[in-house]
């Protein structure tokens, strides 16, 4: 049956959609779920709530777990911890500033083995982390990086840490020395004799002696629910050359929920796993200042749909990686190994090749410390190197141990030496696209140095042809666009990157995932280029700041470019009035 129908709300919607999209996603947040306006939330200090008793000057924990709300604004105005047996709820919604502050001052919110977090926001209401001077209007700059701390969750699965290999802990040092016991680590930056601060086994007594190897890992350990969280403005040091990531997981287990969670303008890395067993799903990294994914110490969990963005080089001081893959810092050769499978990824970097002081390689995949993983069916654009291997032996490497990272990807039989590979293939990266990068395959690249880059032999046809990994000269991919321009001043893009291939870029004798957790998806990067499919959603970050196009499913947006705009007003503007079936 035909109905007659006026597009009076269509229009009305797409007209406050031109003249109010940004700022009501920020100044409204959780209207849909009933909260109040952000501007007439009163503030709440998060050391007043009940239950807070300090550890020292610095921070304390809420000994009674806390609930937040949407109808206060929350302010870490101190380290807050949630301690062993206790629960932080985070309803939809809700919002949390982090003062401004370094080095011992430095605030964070950090969830300690045994403590949980539920922030479970949806997709029309999330929850919104970010620093204290943000006005939530749009207007608080995207160059603002470092401001707070981050979010910091500390669980008791696997990592390979041993006090031999990996201690004596030294803060501040960033040299990977993190152990305090066989399995007990205690994160960069972080005070050693605070047991609030420790990650990995669980022991029997607060104060393990060094050495001491007391308790057991659990895999399967729960520290709670992320979902639909935005990070902003973190990454400040601790101590120099320390600082905290927008994410910090260590020994986090696979009973953790993680999924639809984006970081934005970040000092340090976007997300780091420090070991555990974590999945990772739905992620959105944008505008950071270091590696955007950071692996060590053995995480082996899983992740899919996973999109970074690295900020302009005139937004941040430094850049790096989109993937940091490490073992252990320390060299060693210590099991179990990092073995994460990644599928579905799409990291874009920038144009920067000289390296300071803080770069591993400036690579698309840097690949050391004898990595182990998979990373299957993504797209890596506009980084110096493509993959990097690191091949040449140092510290307590050996080719008797299994040799360094590029012993495990090379198909070249073992025994491992020079020449040789380790046999086991534990390393793989297959059926990715590298765009515009430099250097697509590279051996022992450094932040100084590109490295051995590789263009022919062995390693060359293993990489281009045996591993179907694809090489696109320049910014010339089909409906893919790399590059964009903002005012930093002004959050204003007067152009958008476009990281959705079209066509789409096929899998055909790919690998496909073979386990639970893994969604198929018949195409290489983070998104469908299927109208409507894509899962970058209007609640994120990006989609308010209209950085990317054709990402989100935006009823408005009539020509899929990921914006709704006035060419979209006058594709429609002829068919005011009319009927429709």
């Amino acid at each position: 049956m035909k109905r007659k129908q006026t597009f009076f709300k269509a229009v009305a919607a797409m007209v406050m959609a031109f003249g109010a999209f940004s700022m009501n996603a920020q100044t409204n947040l959780g209207a849909d779920c009933g909260c109040p306006a952000v501007g007439s939330r009163p503030t709440i200090n998060m050391s007043s709530l009940p239950g807070y008793v300090a550890l020292d000057a610095n921070g304390g924990e809420l000994t009674s777990g806390a609930t937040l709300t949407c109808a206060n604004t929350y302010i870490l105005d101190k380290k807050v911890y949630i301690p062993s047996g206790q629960t932080i709820f985070i309803q939809p919604g809700a919002l949390i500033k982090g003062n401004t502050g370094t080095a011992i001052n430095a605030t964070a919110l950090v969830i300690t083995r045994g403590g949980k977090i539920i922030a479970n926001g949806t997709e029309s209401c999330p929850i919104v982390f970010t620093a204290a001077a943000d006005p939530m209007d749009g207007s608080y700059g995207i160059n603002n990086i470092g401001q707070w701390g981050g979010l910091v969750i500390l669980g008791t699965a696997t990592n390979n840490m041993t006090f031999a290999a990996n201690g004596p802990f030294q803060a501040g040092t960033g040299n990977g020395r993190l152990a305090i016991a066989d399995g007990l680590g205690v994160l960069e930056g972080f005070a050693s004799d605070i047991p609030q601060h420790r990650f990995g086994i669980m022991q029997n007594n607060n104060n393990p002696v060094a050495g001491e190897s007391v308790g057991t890992f659990n895999d399967n350990e729960n520290s709670g629910v992320l979902r639909y969280v935005s990070l902003r403005h973190t990454g400040a040091n601790l101590v120099v050359g320390n600082e905290l990531n927008g994410l910090t997981l260590g020994s986090v287990g696979r009973g953790t929920t993680i999924e639809h969670v984006e970081i934005v303008s970040c000092a340090d890395d976007n997300i780091e796993l420090f070991g555990g067993t974590v999945n990772l799903k739905w992620i959105t990294t944008i505008f950071g200042n270091d590696d955007m994914l950071d692996w060590d110490l053995g995480w082996t969990g899983n992740c899919q749909f996973f999109f970074g963005m690295k900020s302009d080089l005139t937004m941040s001081p430094d850049s790096d990686n989109g993937i940091e893959a490490d073992s252990d810092d320390q060299r060693s050769n210590n099991t179990p190994r990092s073995r994460p499978v990644v599928y579905n990824a799409t990291f874009v970097g920038n144009p920067k090749t000289p390296g300071t002081v803080d770069n591993s390689a400036l690579a698309g995949i840097n690949a050391k410390e004898l990595t182990e993983g998979e990373i299957y069916n993504s797209i890596f654009a506009n980084f110096r190197n493509g993959l990097n291997l690191t091949k040449s032996l140092s510290g307590t490497r050996s080719f008797g141990a299994g040799g360094e990272a590029w012993h495990n990807w090379t198909n070249i039989a073992g025994p491992a030496s020079a020449t040789n590979g380790n046999g086991s293939q534990s390393l793989k990266v297959v059926c990715n696209t590298f765009v515009g990068v430099t250097n697509a395959l590279t051996n022992n690249a450094t932040g100084a140095s590109a490295g051995t880059v590789i263009t022919s032999g062995a390693d060359f046809t293993q990489f281009d042809v045996t591993d179907m990994n694809d090489i696109v000269a320049g910014n010339t991919l089909p409906g893919f666009d790399y590059t964009f321009a903002v005012n930093t001043a002004t959050n204003v893009f007067t152009q958008q990157n476009d990281v959705v291939p079209n066509p789409a870029l096929g899998i055909t004798g790919c690998p496909v995932s073979s386990n639970g957790f893994f969604q198929f998806a018949p195409y290489r990067g983070a998104f469908s280029s299927v109208p409507g499919e894509n899962w970058l959603s209007d609640w994120t970050y990006s989609a308010v700041l209209n950085s990317t196009r054709g990402v989100a499913a935006c009823p408005t947006d009539l020509n899929k470019d990921g914006s709704t705009d006035v060419s979209d007003f006058l594709i429609f503007a002829p068919a005011f009035g009319t009927t429709c079936d």
